[in-house]
This record gives structure tokens, C-alpha cells and sequence, in this order.
């Protein structure tokens, strides 16, 4: 799991699962914190796989982001990324870009 910051974006690539919650719960919190921007957005275009665990972490992070007027925008959902927000029902938690359909 590595997670880069670039501006109002954090990419996260990997394998999301419970051994790297506490270092994603860090990495998004303190963006937060920094963000000015209204918006984090998580790029997880590289993610290969994300567990329950995991999951839970960012949608407590994004309740959190919108009590504070912020909001998370998950980028890059991938089709296991999609497959799992719809399976635990944390969709709802986040704002999910949709692709580009290509021309």
C-alpha cells in the first residue's frame, strides 16, 4: 500500500485492508486538515484490493469531512473498488466520480 499526496489529491495504491487502516485514517485525516480546497479527492485508479475494514475508515472520514463543509471525492473506482462500496452499502458515504466514456 503506498499513498502519495498531490495538491487536494491523495493516491492510494495497493492493497487497501486492515493492516494499512491506521496509515489511510492518518494520511486522510491530516488532509483534511490541510485541505482548503472543500474537496479531498482520493485517487483510487492503483488500488487492486480494499476490504471491509478499510472501507469504513474512509467513510468515516468522509462523514466527518462534511460535518466540517468538506467532502471526499473518490476517484478512479475500479471495478473491485465499486463492487465492494456496493456490497457494504458505503457508497452513499462518498461522491464517486464517474469515467470518462471513452470517444
Amino acid at each position: 500500500m503506498q499513498i502519495i499526496a498531490d495538491g487536494p489529491t491523495l493516491v492510494l495504491s495497493g492493497d487497501l485492508d486492515v493492516r494499512s487502516t491506521g496509515e489511510i485514517r492518518n494520511a486522510v485525516y491530516d488532509h483534511l486538515r490541510r485541505n482548503d480546497a472543500g474537496a479531498v479527492v482520493l485517487d483510487v485508479y492503483d488500488v487492486e484490493t480494499i476490504d471491509l475494514t478499510a472501507l469504513r475508515v474512509l467513510a468515516m472520514a468522509s462523514r466527518v469531512a462534511l460535518n466540517d463543509g468538506q467532502r471526499i471525492v473518490l476517484r478512479g473506482a475500479g471495478p473491485a473498488v465499486l463492487r465492494m462500496l456496493h456490497l457494504s452499502h458505503l457508497i452513499r458515504f462518498f461522491e464517486v466520480e464517474r469515467a470518462a466514456v471513452p470517444a
